[in-house]
Formats: structure tokens, sequence, C-alpha cells
């Protein structure tokens, strides 16, 4: 019981962090805001995951049938972290 529950733990944490990156990629791009309903659950479909994505498709599946309404967002990918965002920095004298 308790590896099932650490799972999930694991999964809401990998949902955050994609929570994020999508708040960062709307701002890149927010004509997509405007195609998400104001009262829907958006439910990540990352191709580079399987076990979340199962997790994450099961779980839209369940709200929907509460009668959520449910965006499925589907991620093919995730870009490396980097650390900083700096370019070309040089130090004086």
């Amino acid at each position: 019981m308790r590896a099932k529950r650490d799972e999930t733990k694991e999964f809401f944490a990998r949902n955050h962090e994609l929570s994020l990156e999508f708040s960062r990629y709307i701002l890149e791009h927010p004509e997509l805001d405007d195609q998400i309903a104001p009262d829907a659950v958006i439910v990540f479909l990352p191709d580079f995951d399987e076990p979340l994505k199962a997790f994450n498709l099961k779980m839209g599946k369940e709200l929907e049938q509460e009668g959520q309404r449910v965006v499925y967002l589907r991620v093919k990918e995730l870009a490396p972290v980097r650390i900083s965002r700096l370019i070309g920095v040089e130090i004086g004298n």
C-alpha cells in the first residue's frame, strides 16, 4: 500500500513540473490559452513517460465520468533543464 502511495506522490510531483512548464509555454503562446475552457481540467499525456501518461489518462477518464470537462494535452518531449539563461557572460577588470 505504501509503494502505491509513493508512486502516486511521484506522479503528482511530475505533473506539477509539467504544469509549471505549461504555464511558461502559455506565456509564449497565449493563443493556446484561448482554446482551453476556463472550467476545464488539463490532463497531461507525456509521450516520454508512459507510466505517468497511463496514470493521467485513467485519472482524466474518471474526472470525465464525474461530469468534469477535461482537456488532454499531449506533450511529445521535455527539453533538458537549463540552469541559467544568460548568454555571453564576460568578467571585466
